[in-house]
């Protein structure tokens, strides 16, 4: 005997118990009028329904019975007045009540259970665990017991306590004596066997008189059999109410309604009847209903519903698709027409150059003929016709013969024509950016045409850009070799608009880099300065250091102990300082494979400038840029992936390095740019990095095996030997001249960095009479440059400790003596203790924030937040199979679990929505690791450029949310529908929509901490597991308080209540035994709802904080 079967028929006591009070007043009214019943006309209509309206007006002075129902029950019962209208409320049909009291003979009151039998009755339940077989054999009592077996003992048949007696119903402590006129038991009530009283059927249910079946003996429709030995007696009525399994044949079977408990209606054409049903209920129009029909066939209903939503979905996806073409058609369009335009201008501007410097050659001639003409004819006046010219100087305007007045001007304007007034115009507003039409020859510009800040149209942005662009070509080719000062003059001197950057100069000394707990140097005593306005090359052998080098001077050398001293500008400050002007090329070419090259770089451009910076500029920098790498014919192109085929590998690095030229960095480094690139594509990269120079940019990058034209495009050279060690830092055109100082000579027809490359390899011997080694060039570098050298690395030079040098030259460990033979338990010890410190250096480095100092205010996080919500837009859009996939088997998983997991009525179907609950987290969860595991690079890259990590994860959420909504539609447009459940469309769709929200935060969580195939595995795990948890039958109080916090069982909490509530009348006992053996609550809805979103946001943070903390080592 279980505890909870014990309150299941607490329950059942109470309700019968409430029934037997209302009752007790119809009948005690009745007495009342006539306690001899003599004067009780049964047959009279107008005295049944004044029985009923006694009845039911004496409700309301027991209600006070019912205060302690809410306390006990209110899991199951929350409103007291519906649900006992809906079980016991007979004003509609009181013809059982009639029936009975005439049966009786008006002694209905005199049949009727007390509290205390009632409660001897329910006992017996207690004790045999609510099974109706072993609850059929009660304990004896006064009125059935060995010695007294009354008729009225046996199932289905009740005994009278004497026709003139009045009994207390209340009375819960003695059972009265009930042994006389035993007859069976009325219609639509329900007589126990072992007590000799009868209980009114709820409604819902169908307790009409039992009929002997001969052939096996029982009393059809219930279970019970006639006793032996007692041939006159007969097939009384129902014998028990509880829940569905145990008298199922007391409820109103599906396909058929009962309007009273003692009638029964079969369903007709166009209708349906669950099983309890008072009343039929009407089909919808598309929905097929044949007679005795248990539920409605609704499966059209769903088809049509996913029909349209998949409708909607084919125009949304190939809408905006149509809609993102037809925008970039159009803006190449506009773009043509403005580079068009700029280079019409430019040819005119060209030829009125051109005409112009022909005319005033021709006017100096003229000019110098009449001069001397006229100096010939002065000569020659006499001197009174000289007077008012004498003081005239010859050569001039002045000596020139006076003109009649006005005749020359007009003259002169019929002969201007419209192409001379534009070509004047040109000439006096040389920053016009509109073009003309040459066949029409006139301007179709204002007179004033607007500067960058007051241009609004993408044809003006364009042409401005663009013609600012030819501007600068044109200088570029008629002076090529012009330094940054050179240029920065002649801007001024043409009015150029070019915005003045902030300089960086990066000195370094004695810079060294040790591993922690390891004493392993990295990087030792690098000495030097990148200077703004030139390329240095960093080059060296494999394990020289490079990229260690790039990462020291960008401050990220987590698990690293850095000593030495770095200026920034002459001053000791943090380089993440200036991150936001500071650009940084990784060796990996991390670009958006779904989004276009423009696409690409307009998104770095939009995050990563001013945010005062008008949006014509910034189309500017972007088109400069493109120009500048040679990606004009691939600017509308999709980048690409590995599955899907997009630009070339060499314009994928242009592009990875364009990123960060758009934002218009003051110091840039490159780790290997060149590599993957043949000859032409390293040449062009390079020649848009020396135009960066040109503008101050600081460019530092890492190069492997240049070519020579290509390594005498460089400014300085930075060249590291094994062990991070300094070879020779200094001017390109000055490095041959050094190595041959130390007797090292490039061989003819030799690249000289490969040279130097193979001879710190090892793969090339020095071959010099001073005995000069590998090894000793580092300390020659130092020497001549008057650096301090260590001690071990002097002891090299002079022959002595080889084998020191040479593990100190090449990296090796410097460890103290007595190191050698420390155990393994040192060493775990060691390793573990540098794995800690190097994690918690990765924590401070992402999480604290360093003083902005870049003056440079980019745009905020709501700014960032609409950029980058455009941007993961159009991914998804152009994601649409994948999203398309998702929601086919979405739908597949509707169609199997609506088919296979019935809802049914005894569980509520709990069991159907148990799969529902698994089906749809595992499915949505494995959905959501997209939005972050396949951008963990990307957004690396952008959050350490100093890009808004919440701007990130927000617009990420917010395009999921679409999701969110859709998800739940396509799985309910098959499962429920199939299954058509009690509960509303609305009340799942509301628990769906809260569960993916809930479980997609948990998906971010696992998409930002594991890996793909892990976080997949977690995914899967996950939903069966606390599935599990939530539906166990143990009674341990670990399991409960696990399960509690446990989205799984709030879920299907929410999806059982939400069909419980329907269930009413007859139901009731089913209903509250079946939520309390799972503890669940009818109130607890809502509640539920709001466990899925806090769980939902939660996970949330928990992803945010966790993206921002646990980056990329």
């Amino acid at each position: 005997m279980t505890i909870k079967k014990i309150h299941t028929w607490k329950i059942l006591y109470v309700l019968t118990l409430i029934s037997s009070f209302l009752v007790h007043v119809v009948c005690q009214d009745d007495v009342d009028e006539d306690t001899s019943g003599q004067n009780f006309n049964i047959n009279n209509s107008a005295a049944t329904q004044l029985f009923s309206n006694l009845a039911f007006s004496q409700f309301s002075n027991i209600s006070s019975v019912f205060k302690d129902i809410n306390k006990q029950f209110g899991f199951c019962i929350t409103d007291v007045d519906a649900d006992w209208n809906e079980a016991f409320n007979f004003s509609k049909n009181t013809n059982f009540l009639a029936n009975c009291a005439k049966t009786t003979k008006g002694e209905i009151m005199q049949r009727q259970c007390t509290a205390a039998e009632i409660k001897f009755y329910f006992n017996s339940f207690y004790q045999s665990g609510g099974e109706a077989k072993k609850a059929s054999f009660l304990k004896p009592n006064k009125n059935c017991n060995l010695s007294s077996w009354v008729s009225g003992c046996e199932p289905g048949w009740a005994c009278s306590v004497g026709k003139n007696k009045k009994v207390d119903l209340k009375n819960s402590k003695d059972m009265p004596v009930r042994v006389q006129t035993c007859l069976p038991c009325c219609e639509g009530f329900f007589c126990p066997r072992g007590i000799t009283c009868m209980i009114p059927c709820p409604l819902g249910s169908y307790c009409p008189l039992s009929k002997l079946n001969k052939t096996t003996g029982i009393c059809d429709p219930y279970r019970y059999q006639l006793p032996p030995g007692k041939p006159n007696h007969t097939c009384g009525g129902a014998d028990i109410w509880a829940d569905i399994t145990s008298s199922s044949e007391v409820f109103c079977s599906a396909g058929s309604y009962c309007p009273s408990t003692i009638q029964k209606l079969p369903c007709t054409s166009g209708h349906f009847c669950r099983a309890g049903s008072t009343a039929q209920q009407k089909c919808f129009r598309l929905a097929t209903c044949t007679p005795r029909s248990a539920n409605q066939n609704i499966t059209a209903y769903g088809l049509l519903l996913f029909a349209g939503l998949g409708f909607i979905l084919v125009i949304i996806y190939n809408c905006s698709d149509q809609v993102l073409a037809t925008r970039e058609k159009r803006k190449e369009q506009s773009r043509e027409k403005a580079v068009q335009s700029v280079r019409d201008t430019a040819q005119a501007r060209e030829k009125w150059n051109f005409a112009k410097d022909i005319a005033k050659k021709h006017a100096i001639g003229l000019q110098t003929q009449l001069s001397r003409t006229f100096s010939k004819r002065k000569s020659q006046r006499q001197p009174d016709l000289t007077r008012g010219v004498s003081q005239a100087k010859p050569g001039t305007d002045a000596a020139l013969p006076p003109m009649p007045f006005g005749t020359s001007q007009q003259s002169k304007k019929k002969e201007k024509g419209n192409l001379t007034k534009m070509l004047h115009e040109m000439e006096d507003n040389p920053e016009g950016h509109d073009g003309f039409n040459i066949e029409i020859g006139d301007k179709h510009t204002k007179k004033n045409p607007p500067r960058g800040k007051q241009l609004h149209t993408q044809s003006q942005m364009f042409r401005y850009a663009y013609g600012q662009i030819e501007k600068e070509k044109a200088l570029q080719e008629q002076n090529k070799n012009l330094t940054f000062s050179g240029v920065i003059s002649m801007a001024n001197d043409i009015d150029i608009d070019i915005r003045k950057r902030l300089t960086i100069e990066v000195a370094f000394k004695d810079l060294t880099i040790t591993l922690k707990g390891k004493n392993k140097h990295l990087m030792r005593c690098v000495t030097g300065k990148l200077s703004p306005g030139r390329v240095s090359a960093v080059m060296g052998p494999s394990g020289a250091g490079k990229t260690t080098f790039l990462s020291a001077l960008t401050g990220k050398a987590p698990g690293c102990v850095m000593t030495g001293t770095v200026l920034i500008n002459g001053k000791v400050e943090p380089i993440q300082a200036y991150k936001k002007i500071i650009g940084f090329v990784p060796q990996d070419d991390i670009v958006h494979g779904n989004l276009t090259v423009e696409e690409n770089l307009w998104f770095s451009a939009r995050c990563r400038l001013a945010a005062d910076l008008p949006k014509p500029e910034k189309v500017l920098v972007v088109e400069r840029v493109i120009e500048s790498l040679g990606l004009q014919p691939v600017r509308d192109s999709l980048v690409g992936t590995v599955e899907k085929r997009g630009i070339s590998g060499g314009q994928r690095k242009r592009v990875n390095v364009g990123l960060e030229m758009v934002m218009e960095p003051s110091l840039l480094i490159l780790d290997e740019p060149t590599s993957g690139l043949d000859s032409s594509s390293s040449q062009l990269l390079l020649r848009a990095l020396r135009r960066e120079a040109l503008e101050g940019v600081n460019i530092c990058m890492v190069v492997h095996q240049p070519s020579y034209t290509l390594f005498r495009m460089f400014d300085d050279l930075i060249l590291l030997a094994k062990g991070g060690l300094t070879v020779y830092h200094g001017s390109v055109k000055k490095v041959e001249e050094y190595f041959a100082g130390l007797g090292i000579t490039v061989p003819e027809r030799a690249n000289p960095p490969d040279y130097f490359i193979d001879i710190l390899e090892g793969i090339v011997k020095i071959n010099t009479s001073a005995g000069l080694t590998t090894k000793q060039l580092p300390v020659r570098w130092m020497l001549h440059n008057g650096y301090p050298v260590p001690m071990d690395m002097l002891k090299t030079v002079e022959g002595m400790a080889a084998s020191s040098g040479e593990n100190s030259a090449h990296g090796g460990s410097a460890h103290g003596p007595g190191s050698e033979g420390q155990s393994f338990a040192g060493d775990l010890w060691q390793d573990v203790k540098c794995s800690v410190e190097t994690k918690k250096d990765n924590l401070q480095h992402n999480i604290l924030k360093s003083v902005d100092l870049s003056q440079r205010e980019t745009p905020g996080v709501f700014k960032q937040y609409r950029y980058y919500l455009g941007r993961v837009g159009k991914q998804r859009l152009r994601e649409s199979r994948t999203q398309a996939v998702d929601f086919l088997i979405l739908l597949l998983a509707g169609i199997c679990l609506g088919t296979l997991a019935k809802v049914s009525d005894e569980t509520f179907g709990a069991v159907g929505y148990i799969y529902t609950v698994i089906g749809v987290s595992l499915l949505c969860k494995i959905a959501a690791l997209r939005t972050f595991s396949l951008d963990k690079l990307h957004y690396w890259r952008e959050r350490s450029s100093g890009m808004s990590s919440l701007a990130y994860f927000l617009a990420k959420d917010t395009i999921d949310h679409f999701n969110t909504v859709v998800k739940p539609l396509v799985y309910l447009s098959m499962f429920y529908f199939f299954n058509n459940p009690r509960s509303s469309v609305t009340d799942n769709y509301l628990v769906l929509l809260c569960l993916v929200y809930c479980v997609t935060g948990l998906a971010y969580v696992l998409a930002i901490l594991f890996e793909p195939a892990p976080a997949q595995l977690w995914s899967v795990l996950l939903p069966v597991v606390l599935t599990l948890i939530a539906t166990h039958d143990d009674n341990s109080k670990v399991v409960d308080l696990i399960a509690d916090m446990c989205y799984t069982k709030w879920a299907l909490e929410a999806f059982v209540v939400s069909n419980a509530k329907r269930y009413s009348g007859v139901w009731l006992i089913t209903r509250c035994g079946s939520l309390l053996q799972n503890g669940y609550d009818l109130k607890n809805f809502g509640r539920c709802l709001v466990y899925l979103v806090l769980t939902g946001i939660l996970g949330r943070a928990v992803a945010f904080i966790c993206m921002v903390t646990f980056l990329k080592k």
